[in-house]
C-alpha cells in the first residue's frame, strides 16, 4: 500500500514551510557528518601547533566552516521540500565539505588550493539553491535577494583567491566569510516579516552543539589513551569530561530551552503584526562563540591530560579557560538575545566569565587543580540555571518557560 510520501512528486519546487511541522531530516544529519570531520581535523591540527598563530588559524577556519553550515541550515529552515533536486544539491554540498575536511589540516599551507576549491563548490551549490527558491517563492524574494547578493560576492572572492597565493589569498577568504556573516542580518533588516521555522531552528543548532560536545568528550578520552592511563591523566580526564557534561546541561536545560521558548513567544507576537527583530540573529550568532568554546575546551583538556604536571599558567590552560569563557558568552547571547533582556543573563552566567579567566592565571604544577576547579564551577552554573528556570527563582528568564508549555523529549 502506497503512503502519502510515496505519492508526492519527486521534483517539487521550494516553498516556505514555516506553517507546518518540521524536524531535522536524515539528510541533514548525514550532511552534518562532513562538518564534524572538518572540525575534528582543525582541532587535531591546532593541538599539534599550540601557538598564537595556530590559534588564529584555527579560529578563522572554524568561523568559515560554521558560517557555511549556517547558510545551509537557514536555507533548509525555510525552503527544504526534500525533493530529488534538493537532495542532489545537499549531497553534492556534503561532498564539497568532505573535501574541506580532507584539506583542513593544511588549509593555510600545502592544501590551501584544494580547500578553497571545495569551499567554493559549497558556496556555488548554495547559490544555485537560492536561485531556485527565487524562481518559485516570489513572496520571499526580498530576503532571497540578500542571500543571492552575498553568496555571489562570497563565491567570487573564493574564486579569485584561487588565482593568487600567500597572505592575499587568506585576506580574500576573510572578506568572503565576513560577507556571508552579514547576509542573515541584512536579510532580517530588509524584510522583517519573513519568519524562520521555530520548531526546526533550535533543533538544528542543538544537534550541532551535540556534535561539537563530542569533540570535548573525545579530547578527554584521547588524552587518557595517549597518556597510557596514568592516574594523574585519568583524574584530569574525568574532570574534563565533567566540564563537557556540565556544558551539555547548561545548554540544553537552560540556554536552548529558554532561548527557544522566548523565540516561540516572539513568533506569536509577529503573527499578530509585530515585526521580527534581531532576536533570531542573536540566537543564531550566539552559537558561534558557544560552539567554538566547546571545541577549544576539548583541545585544552586533551593537552592538559597529556601533561598533567606541566607548569601553569600555560597555553593549554589558557585555551581551556578561553573555551569555557566563550561557551558562557555564547550562552549569554542565546539567552539575552532571545529574551531581549540583558537582565536574563546577570549575574548568571556572565559573572562567571572573569572567574574562569582568572583561574587560568595562577601558577602551579597540577593541571587537576585548574580542570577540576572549572568543572566544579560549570556544575554550579548548570544547577543554578536549572533551579532558576524550573522554580521561578532568580535566574535566566524563568517566565519564558512558564508562558510556553514544555514538551517532553
Amino acid at each position: 500500500m502506497s503512503t502519502e510520501i510515496d505519492r508526492e512528486p519527486m521534483v517539487r519546487p521550494p516553498a516556505l514551510r514555516t506553517g507546518q511541522e518540521a524536524s531535522t531530516s536524515n539528510l541533514e544529519l548525514f550532511f552534518d557528518l562532513a562538518y564534524v570531520l572538518v572540525v575534528n581535523e582543525l582541532a587535531v591540527a591546532f593541538l599539534k601547533h599550540l601557538t598564537w598563530s595556530g590559534l588564529g588559524t584555527f579560529v578563522a577556519l572554524f568561523v568559515a566552516i560554521w558560517m557555511s553550515w549556517v547558510g545551509y541550515t537557514l536555507y533548509a529552515n525555510r525552503f527544504d521540500t526534500d525533493d530529488v533536486l534538493f537532495r542532489i544539491g545537499k549531497l553534492a554540498a556534503t561532498l564539497s565539505i568532505a573535501g574541506c575536511a580532507a584539506s583542513a589540516a593544511s588549509a593555510t599551507s600545502s592544501f590551501s588550493t584544494p580547500f578553497a576549491a571545495c569551499f567554493l563548490a559549497g558556496r556555488v551549490i548554495l547559490l544555485v539553491l537560492h536561485v531556485r527558491a527565487w524562481r518559485h517563492v516570489p513572496d520571499a524574494r526580498s530576503t532571497i535577494g540578500v542571500y543571492l547578493a552575498t553568496l555571489a560576492v562570497s563565491s567570487l572572492l573564493w574564486a579569485v583567491s584561487l588565482a593568487v597565493e600567500g597572505p592575499v589569498r587568506y585576506w580574500l577568504w576573510g572578506v568572503a566569510v565576513a560577507v556571508d556573516a552579514v547576509g542573515p542580518v541584512v536579510a532580517t533588516w530588509r524584510d522583517n516579516h519573513l519568519p524562520l521555522h521555530l520548531e526546526h531552528l533550535p533543533e538544528r543548532f542543538g544537534l550541532f552543539v551535540i556534535l561539537v560536545l563530542g569533540e570535548a568528550v573525545g579530547g578527554a578520552a584521547i588524552g587518557v589513551h595517549d597518556a597510557e592511563w596514568t592516574p594523574a591523566a585519568v583524574a584530569v580526564g574525568v574532570a574534563g569530561f565533567v566540564i563537557a557534561a556540565a556544558m551539555w546541561w547548561i545548554y540544553f536545560d537552560t540556554a536552548a530551552a529558554v532561548g527557544a521558548a522566548a523565540l516561540r513567544r516572539r513568533d506569536d507576537e509577529t503573527r499578530d503584526g509585530a515585526p521580527a527583530d534581531e532576536r533570531h540573529d542573536l540566537f543564531v550568532y550566539g552559537h558561534l562563540p558557544l560552539a567554538l568554546g566547546v571545541v577549544l575546551t576539548g583541545v585544552g583538556v586533551e593537552e592538559l591530560v597529556l601533561h598533567p604536571e606541566a607548569a601553569l599558567p600555560s597555553g593549554a590552560g589558557w585555551i581551556l579557560a578561553t573555551g569555557v569563557a566563550l561557551f558562557l558568552v555564547g550562552s549569554a547571547l542565546v539567552l539575552g538575545g532571545s529574551s531581549h533582556s540583558w537582565r536574563a543573563i546577570w549575574p548568571w552566567p556572565v559573572a562567571a566569565v572573569p572567574i574562569v579567566l582568572v583561574a587560568a592565571a595562577f601558577g602551579h604544577h597540577y593541571a587537576l587543580l585548574l580542570v577540576a576547579g572549572l568543572a566544579l564551577l560549570c556544575l554550579v552554573l548548570a544547577v543554578r540555571g536549572t533551579v532558576g528556570r524550573r522554580h521561578g527563582g532568580p535566574g535566566p528568564t524563568p517566565s519564558a518557560v512558564r508562558k510556553t508549555p514544555r514538551t517532553t523529549e
